[in-house]
């Protein structure tokens, strides 16, 4: 379950008296949001490639979101790449890693056969799916690094342990969407880094870091030098935004490669080219500006909430018959996010009223609200 930032009369308001607690799945958005993409809508029309006076306001809009989704991470307006959504810019970090192995195989002599990619077996679909599917067609191979039954998180060692000749990325969830738990993405950075200089000595290629920061934004501090990834993805509506995304690169085509999986008419920088959405550009900037101004207000409301929930569901079921999920010692977990489990014989739990912090609606229940 998901709680989220807006008041409880505006959340009961819009559900005919239910309260929403879905928003790992998806929030509303929110009225600053609404308005940037109105604005943009009906003033920034314009094709931000046009160099009239409407094509420029465009641009300028894309421009200053940028800014916005760069103050908010920490990272450089140049850093940062527009995409569908989080789908997307996940997709487009496996296929540039794939791409970037064969690219650094090439002329030496030495190859080291198909990419392997390391990832945890919480991630999202968009990830899971993509790699099975490489998998099929023999085009990369992947480890799934289950998570610690004592932690509730990916290990960094256990990741580490799962690193081979070949492998040319891990992708670490930074938040799981239905547990909560926060998993030690810096600590992983570092580990690679250290590993990359043995491995450049022994010839063997590059692994590239990359973290799905949906749940993670708009819920706690996400700092990419803190992080110390090469690729970070941003969704949008998971913080009161549109649906649309975002992928942070790490100095792109530079520092860190990034490869299209488009072609077209160059637009952002020919990375991802297609004429720019520009009202939902503008309203994730807008929903950068929030983050970046309130995040600290955000997370300190979200938390006394869900600590009141879990204190009123022991109080009213006794400590025996209230299991929660997300409590894992040493580990720490979003503000909003509570996991939890009604144990006793005789419950009908298919006829509770469930809310369930997923991105997919034909997950079985199984259990956990």
């Amino acid at each position: 379950m998901g709680a989220g930032t807006e008041p409880a009369e505006a959340q009961c308001d819009s559900l005919e008296g239910r309260i929403y607690l879905d928003y790992n799945a998806t929030t509303p958005l929110a009225p600053e949001v609404s308005q940037a993409v109105w604005d943009a809508m009906c003033q920034a029309w314009g094709n931000p490639s046009s160099s009239h006076p409407a094509g420029n306001k465009a641009k300028e809009l894309i421009g200053s979101a940028r800014q916005s989704l760069a103050n908010m991470l920490g990272g450089c307006p140049e850093d940062i790449i527009f995409t569908s959504g989080g789908t997307e810019a996940n997709n487009m970090v496996i296929h540039t890693a794939c791409r970037h192995f064969h690219d650094s195989q090439r002329g030496t002599g030495n190859s080291q056969g198909i990419p392997h990619i390391v990832t945890s077996s919480v991630e999202h679909d968009s990830i899971r799916l993509l790699l099975e599917q490489l998998g099929k067609e023999g085009l990369a191979e992947a480890t799934f690094v289950p998570v610690s039954p004592r932690s509730g998180q990916a290990e960094v060692d256990d990741v580490l342990a799962a690193i081979q000749p070949n492998t040319c990325l891990v992708s670490l969830m930074l938040a799981n969407n239905e547990t909560g738990v926060i998993m030690p993405v810096a600590e992983l950075s570092q580990r690679v880094c250290a590993l990359n200089r043995r491995r450049a000595a022994q010839g063997l290629p590059r692994i590239l870091v990359h973290t799905d920061a949906a749940q993670m934004i708009g819920k706690g501090r996400v700092d990419v030098q803190e992080l110390g990834v090469d690729y970070l993805t941003i969704v949008g509506h998971k913080f009161h935004g549109p649906r649309i995304g975002a992928l942070y690169i790490r100095s792109p085509g530079t520092a860190t490669p990034l490869h299209p999986m488009l072609f077209g008419g160059g637009q952002e920088r020919s990375f991802r080219p297609g004429t720019e959405n520009t009202p939902m550009i503008a309203g994730l900037g807008q929903a950068a500006e929030l983050v970046n101004k309130n995040w600290e207000a955000y997370e300190a409301h979200m938390r006394d909430v869900r600590d009141y929930l879990e204190a009123t569901l022991e109080a009213s079921f006794g400590k025996q018959r209230i299991r929660f999920n997300s409590h894992f010692k040493g580990s720490k977990r979003l503000c909003n996010t509570c996991n939890f489990s009604i144990l006793g014989p005789g419950l009908q739990g298919c006829r509770a009223p469930v809310a369930r912090s997923t991105c997919s609606s034909r997950k079985r229940f199984s259990g956990q609200l």
